[in-house]
Order: structure tokens, then sequence, then C-alpha cells
């Protein structure tokens, strides 16, 4: 059985603006543009939506649709049909030369723009794949150019980053500092990408979704984690950067503390992004600093491979020879609280190594009796094994009995394997990033705050309407019609007049559940209302809705409306 639950997707009846800057690089040819086309192909872009690229290679439109065509690929339309969804995608990809710190060059973009949107209002997101020291010159060329909306308006300019912001405390608060002064804080996505990939997501349905794991997931049973991300390749054309940040500050203060802190934390309170971020940051509270003492750093040495050779790092284009930045780092790491109380976090990054992998590895305590002890001296470790690459995998070793008629032991897995037991395409960790950062925010999204007491979340549900009211009136809303004559939860004429003056109100049942309502006063807000009316027994209501309705709640309720209509179903 599979059950499903969406999140708010990309407006679809706005017009949206993509502007990738550093649209010449490897992340964006290899990452974000085919990310992009693949949301296309499935029809999660709205259909007026442009792609512009920005970045200091001198390129036409037609050069950069070519060399954009070379990593597009045709996972989610196979066939004849992908050249045509190619060639649309590519017709909307527009391409402008210049200098990231130039004002003028930004105005270039902005009248490039122009033409192609219209004179509509447009969404706008700029992702910078760009490195960092540089984020904030383009931030405030945007806002001088006048690309970025600013105040009440009804469209969004939105920022995405990636790490690394700053490479200390003070330059990621100067950072956040700056961009603040162009984009609102809601509307700058900084991601960590790894949080895209499909087995991190599935990292807190594993553990909160499976009773199993309740009892087990603790210093009772757990002797250890491991988190272990390695590369068999050196840096090599990224010296320039690399060598600024090293292994530590590339990943594992980011990606590979994600996932500890996805391990750690205890549930949230609810899959609203700011409770999982309170309770990974509680685990991040809870850890003292790393010593010199817990921590092993080195670089990868030069080392004959096939017929070839592998650099050593300090031969790496890029890097001063008598560089000491790490590639290679283990750390010893502590979560200290009751659940995690001596459990020690090894956490293990470096390129240059023996293979490519990434894996979280959990180790359980060995069973304190051994009733096999004449045919196994030592029991196997038991092992949850969560590989995030190569092959998407979850396994558990525990120990088995071989088959056959002498009884003896030995170590197997049971696996899950993603790519033989699911059949749907696993989406790259960009699709699901660049989809989130292009969904309707968050405080576009109204709800009745149902932990609060009936009257505070009522007045707080008010509140959040008057504020959002404040920009405009809202499009559609959709409403039932009761036997009984009620729609929302407005049973009566009192109930009607006492919702006058606030948009929300608090509506006490005698038998539960007591209910939150919007207003009459709201539905005045509203440019078009449509009531539903399906099951037996309500056509008399129908009829006098239509003959009278001043005669039921329901009227009443959406008097002085300036566009109703009535489906039945």
């Amino acid at each position: 059985m599979t059950v499903a639950a969406h999140r708010n997707e990309p407006e679809a009846d706005k017009p949206l603006s993509i502007t990738i800057v550093g649209a010449s690089g490897d992340l964006a040819q290899k990452k974000l543009l085919p990310a992009l086309f693949s949301l296309y192909c499935q029809n999660f872009l709205p259909e007026r939506f442009n792609v512009f690229g920005f970045s200091r290679s001198a390129l036409t439109h037609e050069q950069f649709r070519e060399k954009a065509q070379e990593h597009l690929t045709c996972r989610y339309v196979p066939g004849e049909k992908c050249a045509d969804r190619m060639s649309e995608f590519l017709s909307r990809c527009y391409y402008v030369s210049g200098q990231y710190d130039s004002a003028d060059s930004f105005l270039d973009l902005f009248q490039a723009m122009k033409p192609v949107e219209g004179e509509e209002a447009v969404n706008r997101m700029y992702y910078l794949a760009i490195p960092p020291s540089v984020f904030m010159s383009v931030a405030r060329s945007l806002g001088n150019a006048g690309l970025v909306a600013c105040g009440p308006a009804p469209v969004w300019s939105r920022v995405v980053i990636e790490k690394p912001f700053g490479n200390d405390r003070k330059s990621s608060d100067l950072m956040a500092k700056e961009l603040s002064l162009v984009f609102p804080e809601r509307d700058i996505y900084r991601i960590d990408h790894y949080l895209g990939k499909e087995i991190i997501q599935n990292l807190m349905v594993l553990r909160f979704a499976n009773r199993i794991f309740d009892p087990l997931w603790s210093h009772a049973d757990i002797a250890s984690v491991q988190i272990t991300w390695k590369e068999d390749i050196g840096i090599n054309r990224r010296g320039g950067y690399f060598d600024q940040f090293g292994i530590i500050r590339d990943v594992m203060q980011n990606h590979l503390l994600q996932i500890l802190s996805l391990v750690a934390m205890e549930a949230p309170a609810s899959l609203d992004a700011q409770a999982i971020r309170d309770e990974k940051v509680k685990v991040l509270r809870a850890m003292p600093p790393l010593t010199l003492s817990d921590l092993v750093v080195g670089q990868y040495r030069g080392r004959a491979q096939g017929n070839g050779r592998i650099n050593s790092y300090t031969e790496e284009e890029g890097v001063p020879p008598d560089s000491i930045t790490p590639t290679y780092a283990a750390a010893a790491l502590r979560v200290n609280n009751n659940r995690w109380d001596g459990v020690p976090f090894l956490m293990r990054a470096g390129k240059g190594l023996d293979a490519r992998m990434n894996e979280i590895r959990i180790q359980f305590r060995p069973k304190p009796t051994n009733l096999f002890g004449e045919l196994l001296g030592a029991l196997p470790t038991n092992e949850l094994v969560i590989r995030v690459q190569p092959d998407e995998t979850i396994y558990f070793r525990i120990a088995n009995k071989v088959p056959g008629l002498k009884l003896a032991l030995a170590e197997s897995d049971l696996d899950l394997r993603y790519e033989q037991a699911f059949r749907e395409i696993i989406p790259d960790a960009y699709e699901c990033l660049l989809l989130d950062a292009l969904r309707i925010p968050d405080e576009r999204v109204i709800k009745v705050h149902t932990g609060l007491a009936l009257k505070d979340a009522a007045d707080r549900y008010d509140r959040e309407l008057a504020a959002f009211l404040r920009h405009g009136d809202v499009t559609l809303a959709v409403l039932g019609l009761g036997a009984d004559g009620h729609t929302a939860s407005l049973f009566s004429s009192d109930d009607i007049a006492r919702g006058r003056g606030c948009f929300a109100m608090a509506v006490p049942r005698d038998t539960p559940p007591d209910r939150v309502t919007v207003t009459p006063d709201f539905l005045l807000h509203v440019q078009r209302i449509v009531f539903l009316v399906s099951g037996p027994g309500k056509t008399e209501i129908v009829r006098k809705f239509i003959e009278s309705p001043q005669s039921v709640p329901a009227g009443q309720a959406v008097a002085g409306a300036s566009n109703v209509e009535l489906w039945i179903g």
C-alpha cells in the first residue's frame, strides 16, 4: 500500500522566471538545468516559465541551449516525445553575459528579461551557483537593478544559496546581514543538497513510522553510530575553492552534521519545518565542542591507478605546494543527553580514498549471553546500515542459520534495495530542493492552530487572516451547504451577527468538536465563492437558498459577496 501526502505545489497561475547566476558552470549544467527539465517533464513548473542564465562566459542564447542540452536526460519522457520536450524546454532558456560585481551587468539582465516576461507581474527565483565570496555582490546588484520585488507585492523574489555560508561565525553573520538588506528572511533559501537525497528524506520515516525501532534507538541498545563519506577521486579543478575550506567545512559541518541530527533527534511535534529544525537544534546544543584529541586529519597522496597516476593533493591545480588543508578528517562526537549518553558518533570524510561511498552504520550492543558459544565464540554484531550512495540501500545485518542438516551460523543481510523495491524513478536531490524553493510560501498557507485553546486559536487565525488580506483579496473560496442551511461553521443568525468585525471566530458547541470558522466579513474579501452541494436530503435547503437566501445562514453569510455560484452534484 502506498500512502501519499502532497505538499504545496508551485503557483500554476503565476508566471515564473528562474535565473541561474553562474549558469555556465558545472553545478548549473550538470545538476540545476537537468533538474529543472525533469520538473518540467513532470508538469511541476507553471505553464508560463522561463529560465535565464547569467555568468561571465560569452555565450549566445543558442550556445547556452546547446551546452545545456548535453546533460538533459529522458528519464521521465522516454521515446520520441523526449526530443519535443527538450526543444520546448530549451526554447524557454535565455542567456546574458556579465560580471558578478557589476550593477550594469544586472541591468542588462533586467533588460533581457522584460520583453520575455511581458507586462504581468512575475515570480522570480535566483539560484546563486557561484562561489560564496560573491554572494553579497550579486545580491546587491540584483537589488540595485530592480530585480527584487519589495514590500507587500503580489509576487515574490527568492534567492537560493548553497553552503558554505561563510568560513566562521563572524563571516556567516555578515553574509546573513547583507542578504537581508535585499531579500526578506522568508525569501532566502539556504539549502543543503544532501537533504534532497531520497534516502536521507527517508530517515525520518524509517525512525518515526516504524515502531520496531522505538525501544532500540538509544544508548541502551546502540553501541556506536558511524557516518562515512568518501570519494575515490581528488578535487580535480576545484583547488582554488577547496583549499579555502577543506573537507571539514566542505562536507562534515553541513552534510554529515545534518545526517547526524536526523539520526539523533527526538520526534518533532509535527512535520512542519520549524518543528523539525527545533529538534535538530536541540541535538546540536547537546554536543560538546570538538577537541583535537577527538580529531584526525590528513591529505591524500599520489598513487598509481590503472595505466595512469592520481596526483597528490598538493600537486593539484590551484593548491599551494605547502598547503595543510585537510582532505580527510575523522572525528569522535558526543550527544550529551539521556538518549545518547556514552554513544560515540564517529564521523569520517575524505577525498582520494579507496572507494566512493556514503553510509550511516548503526552498531548495536552485543548480546550479554551467547547460547551458541560452542558454534561461534562471539556472535556477529547486529548493524543497521543506510547506504546513501552508491546504490541506495537499507539493510539489517543479523546472525542466521546456514541451511543444512548441521547447526551452523553465519552473518546475513535483510536488505531493501531501492532499485528493486520501487518502480518509481528516484528523483535527483536538486529536483526535490528546487521544487521546495518554488512552492507556495508557508506564510500564504494559513491554518488553525489546534494545539491552542479555542479562543486563542480563533484570535490567532483572525490576526493571520487580517495580515494576509492586507496584500489583497482571496481568489476563490469553496464552501459546503448543510441540510440545516449552515456553511463553514456558521449555524445560525446569531453566529452571523457575532462574526461581524472580525475575519475568524470561535464557535463553541454543546457536542464536540468545538469549531473555529471564517466569518461573513472574511467572505466579503473573496472574489469568487463556490458552494459544492451533494448528498441526499438537500433539495429543500437548496430551493430556500436560491429563492430566499436571507432565510438560511449560508445565504446570510455571503450577503454582499460579488460572485456566488452553486454547484450541485
